[in-house]
């Protein structure tokens, strides 16, 4: 699973899908704000969510024969429900904490 950009075409046979970060709705938010003279330091996280079209799952490209139907039935209801506000993904943004024994 890549992360932030889709990596699939570098890696064809490992990358199923990414897990894609548009910075769009984040950087109109803010230039919004300071053309409206009321920009201020704030969390924009929400505008990386997948409902404000912050993110979103790539194509699976060389994966879209071999990942069962039903496993692209339950990710498309899954999108389908954070889109619509129904399921909300728990972010946890507290530092990790190590394993080490």
């Amino acid at each position: 699973i890549g992360n932030v950009i889709n990596t699939q075409a570098q890696y064809p046979d490992t990358v199923v899908a990414s897990a894609l970060w548009n910075m769009e709705p984040t950087i109109d938010a803010a230039l919004a704000a300071v053309k409206a003279g009321k920009f201020k330091a704030e969390d924009y996280g929400k505008f990386s969510q997948m409902k404000a079209k912050g993110s979103e799952l790539s194509p699976l490209g060389t994966f879209a024969a071999k990942v069962p139907k039903a496993t692209l039935d339950l990710v498309a209801k899954r999108q389908k429900e954070i889109l619509a506000g129904t399921f909300t993904v728990k972010v946890d943004d507290s530092q990790p904490k190590g394993t080490a024994k």
